[in-house]
């Protein structure tokens, strides 16, 4: 089969609208995660939400509604209790830690063949049905209409806390609605590249597009576009050449990144020549 037949079936075709939903919600949530330095964050929920799937396997319930109670429930008490620059790596890692118990205790308790809960680790996206796509347009397009609706009190509260809650802004609701967007960003952003690479996918397109320009629309912009060319192009060639699409996408966005970060130190290189 060439790949232009490879490209018609359906199953591609699927995996293409559900990168493409993934891809525009991790562009605007990932820029926050690198603006707010909360990668660790971003790392933390991805490892919870597994936990999450092993208990909805547990009881007989689809992997994807644990994902989403379990990430939308640790977004919430990191945003309530990690408020403060000290406090949030200390509740990252106790809530991370004590998911990983529960998750551990899940599959052991689990009798069955736990393929479905597995493959959130690595991603299913070769494997995502219509309605897993209407699903992910779904969570991605809240994601998107909520993240356009306080961008604005969100990037006041990231860029500065103290003059945000002087000026009578909530730090605290900020930080609950950016970890609960963080959080439905995570559980459609696993269908694509699974639990261990969800991090490349939100972090690297936005960290290029912080180093390549410091204008916050512009940035939106840019890592949006990066996250889509680097899931595309990934895509493709994952049914062209073969491999896993997670390789793939994560190798072109931390490539990305990489070319990003050269480019920039040429430009400064030029400047300091120049000056």
């Amino acid at each position: 089969m060439s790949v232009w037949q490879l490209l018609q079936t359906s199953f591609v075709q699927n995996a293409f609208y559900a990168v493409t939903a993934v891809s525009l919600a991790a562009g605007v949530v990932g820029y926050f995660v690198v603006l707010r330095r909360q990668a660790f964050a971003a790392h933390a929920i991805g490892h919870i939400g597994f936990a999450g799937a092993a208990g909805a396997v547990l009881i007989g319930l689809s992997p994807v509604w644990g994902l989403l109670a379990f990430c939308l429930g640790a977004g919430l008490v990191i945003g309530v209790a990690g408020t403060d620059l000290d406090d949030r790596d200390a509740v990252v890692g106790v809530t991370l830690t004590a998911a990983l118990g529960l998750g551990v205790l899940f599959i052991s308790l689990y009798s069955g063949y736990a393929n479905a809960t597995y493959s959130i680790l690595f991603g299913q996206i070769l494997g995502v049905s219509v309605s897993d796509v209407w699903l992910v347009a779904a969570l991605s397009a809240v994601v998107v209409l909520a993240s356009s609706g306080v961008f604005r009190p969100l990037l006041f509260a990231s860029v500065d806390g103290q003059s945000a809650a002087a000026r009578g802004l909530s730090v605290r609701t900020m930080s609950i609605v950016f970890m609960s967007l963080l959080a439905l960003t995570t559980v459609v952003a696993i269908q694509i590249v699974g639990v261990l690479l969800v991090f490349s996918l939100l972090v690297a397109p936005a960290a290029s597009a912080e180093v390549l320009t410091r204008h916050p629309g512009r940035a939106v912009v840019v890592a949006t576009l990066a996250a889509l060319g680097s899931s595309w192009l990934g895509l493709f060639l994952a049914v062209w050449i073969g491999g896993p699409v997670s390789f793939w996408i994560t190798g072109l966005a931390s490539t990305l990144y990489l070319v990003a970060r050269v480019s920039a130190a040429l430009r400064e290189r030029g400047r300091r020549v120049a000056a």
